[in-house]
């Protein structure tokens, strides 16, 4: 099958790129970036394709049977509306281009990545516009599933491996808040397989499905886990929420917009998914916190 991945050069893309590639798909990627300025699997074919500029994306859907949304800003959830790096622009806005890109081309089926507490009321506006792409591509007759990650991470994220580069050259890791944020982290290779199953799962189509590691876990039982396949050995140093929002307050307004109050809100907020209906639908097995990075940290 033909596979367009709009956003295939970025953490989530890539992963879900090959693994297509892999189980034997055709895959074309769309982003941006052109291929020698972006990691792309060689495999795959380039197309110069934007979520927020409609017109270049029939292309990218041209003879596709499917088409995964992966897309994701630069540096999120740190949001830069000076550059139009904001959820509303890019997640919401972006995924109702590229859903109507679909519909116009009649792409059979449209797989889009949301994400675990999306609600009409949820209390953080992330949530909120996730909730809002899901309800538009539900009403959109294009047939779809979708998942709702909780945290992801693997080789390339921007968020565990942060944690660990503290630990190169400090004698602790900071945390922020008091370590108790509730995740299930989702190794990103299992979030890619079960994108390539939903491609030929007729079961699947027109589900949402929240999907999570098969641990519920603290941010501090993450942060020690991964010290402890690194093989370091470092103290964890908690910095109050509030105090972090006032210090990100001033942080966002240095260049780069290096740390900003929503992003503190959104790396402390729980995220625990629900698996119990994925794992009927699909029966992949997930993998534990400890065997995923030793997948690519012990390498």
């Amino acid at each position: 099958m033909k596979i367009a991945v709009a956003g295939g050069t970025g953490f989530l893309g890539r992963s879900i790129t090959k693994a297509l590639l892999d189980a034997g798909h055709d895959v074309v990627v769309g982003s941006r970036r052109r291929p020698e300025k972006a990691p792309l699997d060689p495999r795959a074919k380039w197309v110069a394709a934007d979520v927020t500029a409609p017109e270049t994306l029939s292309a990218l859907l041209a003879g596709a049977d499917a088409v995964v949304d992966a897309v994701q800003f630069p540096n999120s959830p740190i949001e830069n509306p000076k550059k139009g790096y904001t959820f509303e622009r890019i997640d919401l806005g972006g995924t109702r281009n590229l859903v109507d890109a679909a519909k116009a081309a009649g792409t059979p089926l449209f797989i889009g990545l949301s994400g675990v507490g999306a609600a009409e009321h949820a209390p953080y506006h992330w949530q909120r516009f996730k909730w809002e792409e899901e309800q538009h591509i539900v009403a959109s007759g294009v047939p779809y599933v979708v998942f709702r990650p909780s945290w992801v991470y693997g080789p390339g994220d921007v968020s565990l491996n942060r944690f660990l580069s503290f630990a190169k050259f400090l004698p602790f890791v900071p945390v922020i808040g008091n370590g108790k944020t509730r995740i299930n982290p989702l190794y990103v290779e299992d979030l890619a397989a079960h994108v390539v199953a939903a491609v030929q799962k007729p079961e699947a189509r027109g589900r949402i499905f929240e999907i999570g590691g098969p641990e519920v876990l603290t941010m501090d039982d993450v942060i020690r886990t991964a010290l402890r396949v690194s093989g370091r050995r470092r103290l964890l140093l908690h910095s109050p929420k509030p105090v972090m929002k006032l210090v990100a307050s001033v942080a966002q307004l240095a260049p780069g917009r290096p740390l900003t109050p929503d992003a503190i809100d959104f790396i402390t907020m729980d995220g625990v998914a629900d698996t119990s209906s994925l794992r009927e639908v699909f029966g992949l097995r997930l993998t534990p916190l400890e065997e995923g990075l030793a997948a690519y940290l012990k390498r």
